[in-house]
């Protein structure tokens, strides 16, 4: 996960984000809206949809988005995504999954298709590259809730298989399974989590060369611009230098 991360943050620097809130608050909405259409419209009965709704909270959301958001699963006028997972490898032979939500499955490969082959990339079948990665629960929190010792213990206690702490807060990591247990346990001690969801976790990161490295991000990037695309995992690390690049 070392360049998903990392990658989060140079955007974040960069403000990529508000500069683009609309197209995020719209792929926001459309987790919660198939969230709530798929389960129970009840945050509490309905871990998925909890979850959504944290993602969107985390992200500044109004609470009437999310709540017209969450009424549309009802109504007659949602739309019917399929979601579908592609995986392949970048540039510097790094493995990429994407998951996507889409209305037009034709439309979504092929896109996404011609992004991995521009950038010197290839899509590959699914299963090509997902047994490189583990799929678990993520509870993420922001630094300030605690030090990195006592978030560490709290994860332990509730169950969790790892912790991994930084500036930018802190990530626990556990089985897909004991997900909700774990966030209800560390919720109840440090409040509510900015996430809780299930992510694909590469086993190993694969160093690249700076020239790679580049190539990798600005192919995230282009995929994460895309309207169906919800989530991008990887498996390469970035030098510092690339990073300060990125960021300038």
């Amino acid at each position: 996960m070392a360049g998903h991360s990392q990658f989060k943050n140079i955007m974040h620097r960069k403000g990529r984000v508000d500069a683009q809130r609309s197209k995020l608050f719209s792929k926001l909405a459309r987790e919660i809206t198939v969230s709530a259409k798929m389960g129970l419209p009840d945050p509490n009965m309905n871990p998925r949809l909890r979850a959504a709704i944290l993602a969107a909270r985390a992200e500044n959301m109004p609470k009437d988005n999310i709540q017209r958001a969450i009424n549309k699963a009802s109504g007659g006028d949602a739309e019917n995504y399929e979601e579908i997972r592609y995986e392949g490898y970048g540039p510097g032979g790094a493995a990429l999954i994407v998951e996507a939500m889409t209305d037009n499955r034709n439309r979504t490969a092929s896109d996404i298709r011609s992004y991995f082959t521009k950038s010197g990339g290839n899509l590959a079948e699914t299963g090509a590259v997902s047994f490189m990665f583990d799929r678990v629960g993520l509870v993420a929190f922001e630094s300030r809730v605690a030090d990195s010792d006592a978030m560490l213990e709290a994860a332990i206690e509730a169950g969790a298989d790892d912790v991994v702490s930084s500036e930018d807060g802190h990530e626990i990591y556990c089985e897909q399974s004991q997900l909700g247990e774990v966030t209800k346990a560390l919720e109840a001690r440090f409040g509510e989590p900015k996430a809780s969801k299930l992510v694909w976790r590469a086993q190993n990161t694969v160093p690249v060369d700076d020239d790679s490295a580049e190539k990798l991000l600005r192919l995230m990037e282009t995929l994460e611009d895309h309207d169906d695309v919800q989530n991008v995992f990887v498996n390469f690390e970035v030098s510092e230098a690339v990073m300060q690049k990125m960021a300038s």
